[in-house]
């Protein structure tokens, strides 16, 4: 749980389903709103969580369309009259009709009471994959897992884009981001981008074409969950 008393937001994790997914509660604190990010799996367990916050669900944002992370979406809105936020690109890849969404660029805000949350277009796992950042905090789906990353293997995936993403991440943001991801696959729940810079192998290529090869043909082979950090060589 993420209540740093001096944020106008807390963040709160559940981890669901067979796949070992977070999904995340963001509460405002001023105006009680809050928003589900991947809404997936034991979707009543999200739904108590919010009643027991006292907040209301206005909102569903999507990291990305795969099934284990969108799964839950239909539960939440029978409940909630929630807006759904994904990026344009992945609306697209996935090819699905939503009822009143809300598509995004790269860049965009999304204002949930007195919370900023903004939208990083971050391809790699998917065309239209998406990270959130709002203050400190970074939520990453399955681009960047704490010592790993996203497969690229799947439909939509692209290894050079994904190192281009993580390139841009790790260079763009605040050593002391902390990164909140799309799967509980390492041996602690969150980590500073800084650790991440230092630990995460998948941060340690400066050769496109190493890091492509590293990803879609060496990685699998030779990591096991939990992930743990590997020195930069």
């Amino acid at each position: 749980m993420h209540r740093d008393e001096q944020t106008p937001y807390t963040i709160e994790a559940l981890e669901l389903g067979p796949m070992e997914n977070f999904v995340y509660l963001v509460s405002d604190r001023a105006s009680g709103r809050a928003a589900v990010v991947d809404p997936a799996w034991e979707v009543d367990r999200i739904l108590e969580l919010a009643q027991q916050r006292g907040v209301r669900i206005t909102d569903i944002l999507l990291t990305h369309s795969h099934h284990d992370h969108v799964n839950g979406i239909e539960q939440v809105l029978e409940r909630h009259d929630a807006r759904v936020h994904l990026l344009k690109p992945e609306a697209r890849f996935w090819g699905r009709d939503l009822e009143r969404p809300v598509l995004h660029h790269g860049g965009d805000v999304i204002r949930l009471g007195e919370t900023e949350i903004r939208v990083l277009h971050t391809p790699g796992h998917t065309p239209g994959s998406a990270c959130y950042h709002l203050g400190d905090d970074l939520i990453t789906g399955d681009t960047l897992f704490v010592f790993g990353c996203g497969r690229c293997d799947l439909a939509g995936g692209d290894p050079e884009q994904m190192y281009d993403t993580l390139r841009r991440l790790a260079t763009g943001l605040p050593a002391g981001t902390v990164i909140h991801p799309g799967h509980n696959y390492a041996e602690k729940p969150t980590s500073t981008l800084a650790e991440q810079k230092a630990g995460n192998p998948f941060l340690h290529f400066d050769d496109p074409a190493a890091f492509v090869r590293y990803r879609m043909h060496e990685h699998d082979r030779i990591r096991h969950t939990p992930y743990h950090p590997v020195p930069r060589e």
